[in-house]
């Protein structure tokens, strides 16, 4: 995904030819805005890339991606997810601890499926930010 489909605020700032530190703590308006929804979500509940860019009413999903992609590690990254319910590709395991902790709920996985791995049951773990949300951010 290039840089040039994010809004402005959460392109990264560079300087000659070394992008932004991720570290940093300057990060784009848009990033903060995406890692403050990403702390909302309450422990054993999701949102999709989708829902997080139409709760912020600007964005879309590649963009939260994105978003989540470079800064998301310091947030509760495992409840940023894809909206069919497959874990983050790469980060699985890790993924699939943090639900377990929380209680969240998953579809086990059937024998067909790549690596035995369940999906994230959407219908049961989706937080459409009503239950504990204090206004938008």
């Amino acid at each position: 995904m290039s840089e040039q489909s994010l809004p402005d605020a959460a392109r990264p700032e560079y300087s000659g030819d070394t992008p932004q530190d991720p570290t940093d703590e300057a990060l784009p308006e848009y990033a903060e805005r995406v890692l403050e929804v990403a702390e909302l979500i309450p422990p054993g509940r999701v949102m999709t890339y989708g829902d997080v860019a139409e709760w912020l009413e600007t964005g879309g999903p590649r963009q939260v991606g994105r978003v989540m992609a470079l800064y998301g590690g310091a947030v509760p990254w495992w409840r940023v997810v894809r909206a069919d319910g497959v874990l983050l590709p790469g980060h699985e395991l890790r993924a699939l601890d943090h639900y377990r902790a929380e209680g969240t709920p998953l579809k086990e996985a059937s024998r067909a499926a790549e690596g035995h791995l369940p999906r994230l049951d959407m219908r049961r773990a989706r937080w459409d930010g009503g239950e504990r949300a204090q206004g938008h951010i």
